[in-house]
């Protein structure tokens, strides 16, 4: 019976499916950023997010199991320097899974996994974006506002002006 065994297989035997689970999660290290399908994702994510979590504690211990998972030792290295330092204040959630469209060939759906903390894009965005104010009466407030600015800036460029030609 098949009672509470969800992950998915991936179409692959146990071995395969392990190798190129950790053959993912050391290639997401190294370029923070990769290309797959939808399913791979997924089954990336709960594969790679827990040995993040692992990552946090530097201890030799940890390094031993998530090398167990990736078999990599410059993988290891990089993700307990790099990736579990802009992680520390993270209480989980480290990938993000965009999804970009159906491949050409057999229309399978295609999707970028990336670790959070690495997309320079969006995280500048995200810093630039103000968070906009709900109000039901706010519409006449802005309105008036933009106005009362556009007067003020150019009495304050003009007072800088007079003292230099003086």
């Amino acid at each position: 019976m098949r009672h509470s065994k969800k992950f998915n297989h991936l179409g692959r035997t146990s071995a395969h499916r392990k190798a190129m689970l950790s053959n993912m999660a050391n290639s997401l290290i190294f370029h923070k950023r990769i290309t797959t399908t939808v399913a791979k994702a997924k089954a990336l994510r709960i594969y790679v997010e827990p040995l993040i979590t692992k990552a946090k504690d530097d201890s030799t211990h940890s390094r031993r199991v998530v090398f167990e998972y990736l078999k990599s030792k410059t993988a290891v290295a990089m993700l307990f320097r790099d990736v579990a330092e802009k992680v520390a204040d993270r209480p989980g959630g480290y990938t993000r899974i965009l999804k970009t469209g159906n491949r050409l060939g057999d229309n399978a759906e295609m999707c970028f996994i990336e670790l959070v903390d690495f997309n320079e894009n969006m995280l500048a965005a995200k810093e630039s974006k103000a968070k906009p104010t709900k109000s039901r009466r706010g519409s006449k407030k802005k309105a008036d506002a933009p106005k009362a600015t556009a007067t003020a800036a150019p009495e304050v460029k003009e007072a800088p002006e007079e003292k230099t030609e003086e």
